[in-house]
């Protein structure tokens, strides 16, 4: 592969994985691989400076900040640490340092933890603001969450105005306890420590995160009145004082064999820790020589974190076997014979996908080598091809769905499309939205507030549907009698009566509303209003071409398809005239807009004062123009509030017009 091939497809891929990472906390590979992906790219980067890009995600700390939550401006960047994956390179960054700032520098070693980073701010002793990393400038306002934790002092034992930066992380005994009660609940289980703790304190409800059983190391001091302090160890003695849990120093000291030693006997001691670590820190201890050596892009030169490879076993591979996801991601699962693995016996894991399958070579019969993705999620590694008999045999994905019979399609990178449509790279996909792996998800999309609005149709409501037999697919929803919803447990006549009211008001939510209610894949509300404001009628979207369909200017071959596709399954037409014979409206009215904004597209980005994104949207399409999610050469405006993110960016870059709320105001006058 050339060089820039490689590089455009590591950022794409790095990218991706970076996504479900920091923003969905749902990752698909593991830390060490990630790891390696992102070392690679920065040296290709250093080595091949004329391929720079300001969008690549080596110039990233992390992901950016939810809308969930107030954003808050970090006043000390919250940067994350350069990566070193053996003992060699360890001692050279240790050997650096000296010849750049002494050889009597001094080193602190402490343990990695696996959780969530988070800043404490303090004035006058009081805890004011908690708020995540997120992209290391901007992070999200979870202060209310951060009060349930016990370890986080509410006030300090002196009246000191000061930053601290530590990790919030899931002990084990927590993460088993609040895991045996979403078994007992049927609810899907948190895959590992580090999702639980990043999802319990996003919590919109603080009372469910003061369940959550969450801890906290500090393990920095930002910003503020600390005095006395010059080393590391100084911060961490002095901030401790003041009432914080601060991370041990497992070895603070100038031997370049006793930090190695420090590193080694820490990973010994893993297994029995009572929360998850997944490295060691190694930093600089004078914070004099911190301030001379100076900071990086996005990580500082004077510390680095030693990754922990996984524990891995060897095992035979007895058979593959498929599962069908919500999201409809066909997932090939090994079947091994039982091992032993980082305290767990393991008798299947992942294998993620064909793509994996093929390239690592893997067959029913290998003796194979697993290992615990974040070391909590078996995978397989790779076949040991030299223990093969020859009775090995090689496996192929099924041509069509084991759920459905449906036809598949394959998650490529250069298909991906941030639109917040779920992707899984390199998978096979059913493409039949009625499938019945992926009809409880589907259904809770139909009637969500943005799509039909039926209101209290969620996830229990639907699985009580389903249960009974009262539905197979959204359009069964307008066919329930009352009183069937008043037989089900936990409801009655004054629940059904709500339900047939809210049915009843939902059927004339109009065309672009149905349309986003449907769940074609990458159309999105946007697109959907788009295209209700062409077609106008459920009827010509069955005629459709994708030629037509890409004279709206945000189409193109990917989405253009996927409508033409969706509307040539004989799934789609039953559905729509089981909706059509409910009363369902399957038309769009005409609104009168005006033409000043005829021809124009705008990009919505950051928060507008006393004003929704959907108000200025509906003024941009009254006066005639269209509204995107991304921002390209055929941008017009960027309407821009507080906190705009990577949109504003792109922006500057591709020379698009900004403009404030103001400015927008004056322009729709």
């Amino acid at each position: 592969m050339e060089i820039e091939q490689r590089i455009n497809y590591l950022r794409k891929v790095i990218a991706y994985h970076s996504k479900r990472y920091y923003e969905n906390d749902a990752p698909e590979i593991s830390d060490f691989e990630y790891d390696k992906l992102f070392e690679e790219l920065k040296s290709l980067e250093a080595l091949h400076p004329e391929f720079y890009s300001p969008t690549s995600p080596t110039l990233r700390v992390g992901g950016k900040a939810l809308d969930k939550f107030e954003k808050v401006k970090h006043e000390v960047k919250m940067a994350s640490l350069t990566d070193v994956f053996s003992f060699e390179e360890l001692r050279e960054f240790i050997r650096r340092v000296k010849s750049e700032v002494g050889d009597n520098t001094e080193f602190s070693v402490e343990p990695k933890i696996d959780g969530l980073s988070v800043s404490l701010k303090y004035e006058d002793g009081a805890l004011k603001v908690g708020a995540t990393r997120g992209d290391g400038t901007t992070g999200e306002d979870v202060t209310a969450n951060v009060k349930t934790i016990r370890s986080i002092p509410l006030e300090l034992t002196k009246k000191a105005s000061l930053t601290v930066r530590g990790e919030v992380y899931m002990p084990h005994k927590s993460f088993e306890k609040l895991n045996r009660e979403k078994e007992e609940n049927g609810e899907n289980l948190w895959a590992n420590p580090r999702n639980a703790a990043a999802g319990s304190l996003r919590c919109l409800d603080s009372k469910e995160t003061a369940k959550r059983g969450l801890d906290i190391f500090v393990f920095n001091y930002q910003a503020g009145e600390l005095e006395g302090v010059n080393t590391h160890k100084d911060t961490i003695e002095k901030i401790s004082s003041l009432g914080f849990k601060t991370i041990p120093l497992l070895y603070v000291g100038n031997d370049e064999d006793e930090i190695v030693n420090a590193v080694i006997k820490l990973g010994e001691d893993r297994p029995y820790l009572d929360y998850d670590i997944d490295g060691t820190v190694i930093k600089v201890n004078s914070l004099e020589k911190r301030r001379e050596m100076g900071e990086g892009t996005s990580t500082p030169k004077w510390a680095v974190a030693y990754k922990f490879p996984p524990e891995q076993k060897k095992t035979k591979l007895l058979d593959i076997v498929i599962q069908v996801g919500r999201t409809g991601v066909l997932t090939p699962n090994a079947v091994l014979e039982p091992v032993k693995l980082a305290g767990t016996t393991v008798s299947r894991a992942t294998l993620h996908n064909i793509d994996i399958i093929k390239e690592k070579d893997i067959r029913i019969g290998d003796t194979v080598i697993v290992q615990k993705a974040g070391d909590i999620i078996p995978e397989v590694v790779g076949s040991v091809k030299e223990s093969r008999t020859g009775s090995e045999e090689p496996y192929n994905m099924p041509e069509k769905c084991p759920s459905c019979g449906g036809s598949l399609i394959y998650d490529d990178a250069d298909d991906f499309i941030d639109d917040g449509e779920d992707f899984t790279l390199g998978a096979l996909r059913c493409t039949n939205p009625f499938c019945p792996a992926q009809l409880e998800r589907n259904i809770e999309h139909f009637a969500s507030k943005k799509a039909m609005n039926i209101e209290g149709v969620g996830g229990k409501f639907v699985k009580a549907l389903l249960k009974n037999n009262l539905i197979h697919d959204a359009s069964d929803l307008y066919y329930i009698d009352k009183s069937e919803i008043a037989s089900l447990e936990r409801m009655g006549e004054k629940s059904a009566e709500n339900f047939a009211k809210s049915i009843e008001n939902s059927k004339n939510m109009g065309l672009g509303r149905l349309i986003f209610a449907l769940g074609i894949r990458h159309i999105g509300e946007v697109a959907s209003g788009e295209l209700a404001n062409k077609f106008g009628t459920i009827d010509a979207l069955f005629d459709a071409t994708m030629e037509e369909i890409k004279e709206i200017g945000d189409f193109g071959d990917v989405m253009a398809k996927s409508v033409v596709d969706f509307f040539k399954k004989d799934e789609t037409r039953y559905i729509i005239e089981k909706l059509k014979n409910a009363g369902v409206k399957t038309s769009e009215d005409v609104k009168e807009v005006s033409n000043e904004f005829e021809g124009l597209t705008f990009v919505l980005t950051g928060t507008l004062e006393n004003m929704t994104r959907d108000e200025a949207s509906e003024m941009i399409k009254a006066r005639g123009g269209k509204v995107s999610s991304s921002v390209s050469s055929k941008t017009s405006y960027v309407l821009a509030g507080e906190e705009a993110g990577s949109k504003l960016t792109k922006a500057q870059s591709l020379g698009v017009k900004i403009i404030d709320k103001e400015q927008f105001l004056e322009m729709c006058k």
